[in-house]
């Protein structure tokens, strides 16, 4: 449809999958919410900090961040016994008294980052937060979200939270600054890729 409408280039973050970009036959600038998510971390200033992926399909971003931060990092992996519904969720990884911060890329019914968040803290964590990019909590997951035992879950802007259910432990980090860097660097021609955290 973006093809179709006569687009030139595509600005876009946190595609759920890299390979997106070759469907497109314009240049496709492909940022990240780790420019506006590490340096809220950053500033948490946690002590035993540990990063950990919701999914084994999360390892890579999820790495990614420990590699910067030069933290461990921990996996979890699940079964489902149906769409969006997690059955069962076990630890790869050590948690005990570390602070935990999980990364994910959306967040929709809340159900595998909440069970994730509950069972690192019968594992022992101290603390545990989540981040995820795109903000869709639909139904009641701000309910799950406030029930569960997250102390925060941290989003961009990307998507204005809109659920008529208002939920206390969700905060969004405004990624306009970063869209609006890059549009003057791609006006500019300068780089982009130099303005990455990660990648």
């Amino acid at each position: 449809m973006l093809s179709t409408a006569g687009i030139d280039r595509l600005i876009t973050m946190d595609l759920h999958a890299d390979q997106i970009q070759g469907f497109f036959d314009v240049p496709v600038d492909h940022l990240y919410a780790s420019m506006v998510f590490l340096p809220y971390i950053q500033s948490l200033k946690l002590d035993e900090l540990v990063m950990a992926a919701p999914d084994v399909g999360g390892s890579k971003r999820a790495s990614a961040y420990a590699k910067f931060l030069d933290v461990p990092l921990v996996l979890c992996q699940k079964t489902r016994t149906r769409a969006n519904v997690v059955d069962d969720i076990r630890i790869i990884g050590d948690v005990q008294g570390k602070n935990v911060v999980i990364v994910d890329d959306i967040v929709d019914t809340a159900g595998t980052i909440c069970k994730a968040g509950d069972v690192m803290m019968e594992a022992g964590a101290k603390s545990v937060r989540a981040l995820a990019s795109h903000c869709v909590m639909s139904g009641d997951a701000p309910v799950r979200v406030d029930n569960s035992q997250l102390e925060e879950i941290i989003f961009t802007n990307s998507i204005p939270y809109r659920n008529s259910i208002p939920c206390k432990k969700l905060k969004q980090l405004s990624v306009a600054q970063m869209f609006a860097e890059t549009i003057r660097r791609v006006i500019s021609n300068e780089s982009i890729s130099s303005q990455y955290l990660i990648k």
